[in-house]
């Protein structure tokens, strides 16, 4: 694949996506982000992928969006030079780092983020969506958007608060500070902080335990599960879901082969694929509910009178 922003590799079931601009501390561009929205589209149709690793090249993870556009680096109609009538409901003005999240988001193969240094705006946000993550000892965290002039990108208002609170989201959001592995691991963000020479060792391990042990259906229902129902009204409808989930789930090929594994004491041999084999009633959600419809303000209006 030729990608120039990152770098992709499978190796035994786990496949490695590595920000690649150290000369800009892997800060993100627009091509970054379709090149990894295409490497989640080549990891999801894969079926020897079991889990995806996101890690940056030294020595930063990612430090935020690429500011050698000055003061134009979030202007994206004048980034692109558009002609005519300005409509912001046209999709090509949706935030980039919003749309790189809800394809991890919506991804079926678990996602561990190794955090091996900056991750500031956009490298910390991208990381929310991502289902384990790991920090290196150097690994350092901010939320710049209100000491930038502007606001929160990546559906961070949607999930840092979930991941950590919204107590200690608005601390980081609203001073926009610069804080620590530690802080981060304290607060929820990371599960776990280790010296930089151990950080891709231990994240191949958790991938690893997927891929070896875990059948791939039950892992990618389960993230499916867990994200969706963060947003649910009533436990009853995970209960509605999960009840279903373990019904079918009981009749089929993998839960007669993860339990004799389990009693004769050997690895299991999973027979399903995402690919091929995720029951009739995935999704179980109304699809129309994902889709992009914005309903702006009208930028263009700037008669304050009515509204003073």
């Amino acid at each position: 694949m030729g990608y120039e922003t990152i770098g992709y590799a499978l190796e035994d079931g786990i496949a490695t996506i590595t920000l690649n601009r150290p000369h800009r501390l892997n800060a993100f561009t627009y091509e970054m982000g379709d090149e990894l929205i295409d490497a989640f589209d080549t990891a999801d149709s894969d079926d020897q992928v079991r889990a995806i690793i996101v890690t940056g090249e030294a020595p930063a993870f990612c430090a935020g969006a690429d500011l050698s556009t000055g003061a134009e680096t979030f202007d994206m109609v004048a980034q692109t030079q558009h002609a005519g009538t300005f409509d912001p409901t046209d999709e090509r003005w949706r935030d980039r780092g919003g749309v790189l999240n809800l394809r991890i988001w919506n991804t079926m193969k678990p996602v561990i983020g190794a955090i091996n240094g900056a991750a500031v705006g956009i490298g910390a946000t991208m990381i929310l969506p991502m289902d384990i993550r790991l920090a290196s000892l150097d690994a350092k965290f901010a939320y710049p958007f209100a000491r930038r002039g502007i606001v929160w990108d990546g559906c961070a208002s949607w999930f840092l608060p979930r991941v950590v609170g919204i107590s200690t989201a608005m601390d980081w959001g609203l001073t926009g500070r610069t804080f620590s592995a530690t802080e981060a691991y304290e607060c929820g963000l990371v599960s776990r902080v280790v010296p930089a020479e151990d950080l891709m060792p231990e994240a191949r391990t958790r991938a690893r335990a997927i891929a070896d042990r875990t059948a791939p259906v039950s892992v990618a229902l389960m993230r499916r599960m867990a994200w969706r129902m963060l947003g649910a009204n009533n436990p009853m409808d995970a209960h509605r879901i999960e009840t279903r989930g373990i019904l079918e789930a009981g009749m089929g090929p993998d839960a007669k082969e993860g339990v004799m594994s389990f009693l004769e004491k050997r690895d299991p041999d999973f027979a399903l694929k995402v690919s091929k084999d995720l029951p009739n009633w995935y999704p179980w959600w109304d699809e129309a509910e994902d889709s992009y419809g914005p309903q702006p303000l009208d930028l263009t209006d700037r008669d304050r009178s009515t509204r003073d």
